[in-house]
């Protein structure tokens, strides 16, 4: 329930676009629990790290069902849409949206990473 709250804050607004973290943001993120956890001994740090293992997968996995192109649920998406036109999309144009969802996404990775630089940084 996490990922699907945190998701639908991101899109009403509730939580700014630049909270969101990418792989360098989860790596600042694990050395902080690492850091804090560490006094507590090391079965509290593995507990810590499987935790965010589970949460990290599962904000991968809702994130790749979205119906984005480029992403397993743009994918499935296309799918629904044919079944429901009963003839299938043209592949060439389904590769043009596909690769407007991909560079759209790269555009988007690019801007968190960015972010999380700027936030360790500061």
């Amino acid at each position: 329930m996490t990922t699907l709250g945190s998701l639908k804050q991101l899109i009403t607004g509730a939580i700014s676009i630049k909270a969101l973290s990418g792989p360098v943001g989860i790596v600042n993120t694990v050395g902080d629990v690492i850091e804090q956890t560490s006094q507590e001994g090391i079965w509290m740090v593995v507990l810590n790290m499987l935790y965010m293992s589970v949460l990290l997968s599962a904000n991968l996995g809702v994130m790749n069902l979205l119906p984005i192109p480029a992403l397993d649920g743009g994918r499935i998406l296309f799918i629904i849409v044919e079944a429901i036109r009963r003839k299938p999309i043209d592949k060439e144009k389904e590769g043009y949206v596909h690769f407007a969802g991909f560079a759209l996404l790269m555009v988007l990775m690019v801007f968190v990473m960015y972010n999380d630089i700027v936030r360790i940084l500061h």
